[in-house]
């Protein structure tokens, strides 16, 4: 009998369009002979076709299990999740708190901080109180400002002094109540994927070479100008710390499943900083999650089968655990 497989995709977010088609990279990439593929398409209004789950168990019986695609604000950040929890469904990929902590730039970065990994220096700012001075007192130019919980570098600008910080203030306002701004670090910038639940792996780094002064959401997805290099052209050495950061950032946030965690290597200090770690990391045709285990010896099929393995796995281990006395 064949595994029903939902997946969530589209969404109530800026990275609408990117979900959509990572999601059709993922149903056609799905082994027929082993899956039933439903797809529960949400628009930018938030309405689900063919409805939405439930939550409460047994509130879509003919799943069994969930694979959310849904990039950025109500999708990556948790709240889908908690619903899933809530269904008591298996799904593809971290749980709520990982998910929420990680769509969180500065709640990453301080949980990495505390665990002793590097992340560069960054002041927090919010809608209400956009203060210029102070951030022009604490950081040096070059400065990039990011709203906190959004991805695909939407909303992101990078600054070189304070009227233009002031704009970018305003461009990341509109999108998230918290602002990140944090020192701009002039150097390279790498990827590096991770697989698993408890005993994650890292795949081969790839090197991103922007068309564009950095890798933005026009570079990303609509120019098709960016180059990269997989595997990255790093020593051994370089190779090894990336992968064992990738991991150590992925335990630090107590992710499961998959994620791609970003690096910024700076020039000349070689000093190498973890930048971000995202949870649903972009399945389309440029996207560099499946091209680095692709690389690393996993075809994107069998990727797809261990992720929803791994999705089923946990699901199994948390029946174990008693919620009533």
């Amino acid at each position: 009998m064949k595994l029903r497989v939902a997946v969530l995709y589209g969404g109530r977010s800026g990275e609408h369009e990117i979900s959509v088609r990572s999601a059709k990279a993922i149903m056609d990439g799905l082994d027929r002979s082993k899956y039933e593929v439903l797809p529960y398409f949400i628009n930018p209004q938030g309405n689900w076709n063919p409805g939405p789950i439930l939550p409460e168990p047994g509130g879509a019986q003919a799943i069994d299990v969930v694979f959310p695609v849904l990039h950025g604000t109500f999708g990556e950040d948790g709240t889908v999740q908690g619903l899933l929890e809530l269904a008591d469904l298996p799904y593809v990929g971290a749980g709520v708190l990982a998910s929420s902590v990680s769509m969180d730039k500065e709640m990453m970065k301080r949980i990495c901080r505390e665990r002793g990994l590097p992340v560069v220096e960054y002041v927090t700012l919010y809608r209400e109180q956009l203060d210029v001075e102070r951030v022009c007192r604490e950081l040096p130019f070059p400065m990039f400002t990011k709203p906190a919980n959004l991805g695909s570098s939407v909303g992101i600008s990078k600054s070189r002094n304070c009227a233009e910080l002031e704009q970018a203030l305003k461009l990341a306002a509109l999108y998230d109540r918290k602002i990140i701004v944090e020192r701009g670090i002039t150097g390279r910038e790498f990827e590096c994927s991770v697989l698993g639940n408890q005993q994650p792996i890292a795949s081969l780094p790839c090197e991103i070479l922007p068309s564009r002064e950095f890798y933005d959401y026009e570079d990303k997805y609509l120019l098709d100008q960016a180059q990269f290099k997989l595997p990255a052209d790093l020593s051994e050495p370089q190779t090894s710390e990336v992968r064992r950061l990738a991991v150590e950032c992925y335990r630090a946030v107590e992710c499961e499943g998959m994620a791609r965690v970003d690096f910024l290597l700076e020039e000349p200090s070689g000093q190498l900083y973890i930048n971000e770690i995202n949870t649903i990391p972009g399945f389309t045709s440029i996207s560099m999650y499946p091209k680095m285990w692709e690389h690393s010896g996993i075809p994107f099929s069998d990727l797809l089968d261990r992720l929803i393995a791994l999705a089923q796995e946990r699901h199994q281990m948390k029946k174990a655990t008693r919620f009533t006395r």
